[in-house]
């Protein structure tokens, strides 16, 4: 299911606190780890645009050393891995790296060397986010990390689910985790009650439709959970629905109430439009969550076409 996991490092602490995660899905999937440090040439440029021969050579050193040690520490808690060095711009290589090298799972920490800052994320895992189109996963680097390379575990895991067969392609992801774990699997959904724009008051005989249409949605979506529920072969699963005018802020307070300590999410929904690599509550868990996030990405790259912006960059060769 993870047969190849990319872990891109920058050789800074921050983003080192994906490896505990990297070792514990490594170890739950029997995946084949690669460590990957983008030496970003540019930086090495002075004001003429030449590059110091002898600058160059010592920072492509310094990142041999330093993917060599974390080779060896992982080495040592029994994850055998592969390292490399590429030279580039950071995001661009990474993507590239892992389309042409079977990648099925990315593992990145929210911020690096540059330090944490009032972004959710950084500008590396955001362009990486939106051109890898393969799953991704976020760690957040303000939270307080595991310490040990090994034995981190997930306790409890959500996935919210609307109904859409595009929401379900995170099931198995999930349940083998939860199987490899012990975990608690939490299927959530939220009844959306419709929003009537009015200027004056409803009257009873609005008010009697739209109870009878959140009592319509909440007997189908307890039919829906029930037998995903019974398609499971995991035990330990609660089923949580709630109604609400405001889905997304609803699941927010479900991670926080439930202690969720991982969110698996699909791309996309319902509503999800192959224009758009993430549908509208993805992104908002990628802009605003504050839990370790698994992105599945529910279609592939033919299915995607190119923004505006891409056509644009391809004919001006970035000028």
């Amino acid at each position: 299911m993870l047969d190849h996991i990319l872990l891109p490092l920058d050789g800074s602490a921050l983003a080192e606190r994906v490896l505990p995660h990297a070792v514990s899905l490594t170890e739950a999937f029997g995946s084949k780890l690669t460590l990957l440090r983008v030496v970003f040439q540019d930086e090495d440029a002075n004001s003429h645009g030449m590059v110091n021969p002898m600058d160059w050579q010592m920072r492509k050193t310094e990142a041999e050393s330093y993917l060599n040690s974390v080779q060896q520490r992982l080495q040592d808690v029994g994850v055998d891995c592969e390292a490399y060095i590429i030279e580039g711009k950071p995001a661009h290589q990474i993507v590239e790296y892992a389309k042409h090298n079977d990648v099925q799972l990315i593992v990145m920490s929210s911020h690096g060397s540059s330090g944490v800052s009032e972004w959710n994320i950084n500008s590396t895992v955001q362009k990486v986010l939106f051109r890898a189109l393969i799953p991704v996963m976020i760690v957040r680097a303000y939270q307080e990390p595991f310490e040990e390379l090994k034995g981190l575990t997930y306790k409890s895991l959500m996935i919210p689910l609307d109904g859409s067969k595009r929401a379900e392609c995170i099931l198995p992801l999930a349940e083998s985790i939860c199987e490899v774990q012990n975990s608690k699997l939490f299927l959530t959904h939220i009844v959306e009650e419709p929003n009537l724009p009015c200027q004056t008051p409803l009257n009873d005989e609005d008010n009697a439709l739209i109870e009878r249409l959140n009592e319509l949605n909440q007997q189908e979506s307890q039919n829906y959970i029930i037998q995903i529920k019974e398609q499971l072969n995991h035990d330990n699963v609660e089923t949580v629905i709630e109604r609400s005018k405001k889905p997304t802020v609803t699941l927010h307070n479900i991670i926080e109430r439930e202690n969720i300590d991982l969110v698996l999410l699909s791309a996309h929904g319902f509503s999800g439009d192959n224009r758009w690599p993430y549908g509208k509550i993805t992104l908002n868990f990628i802009a605003f969550g504050t839990t370790p996030l698994i992105i599945i990405q529910d279609l592939s790259r033919d299915e995607f076409g190119k923004t505006m912006a891409e056509l644009y960059a391809e004919q001006s060769k970035g000028h």
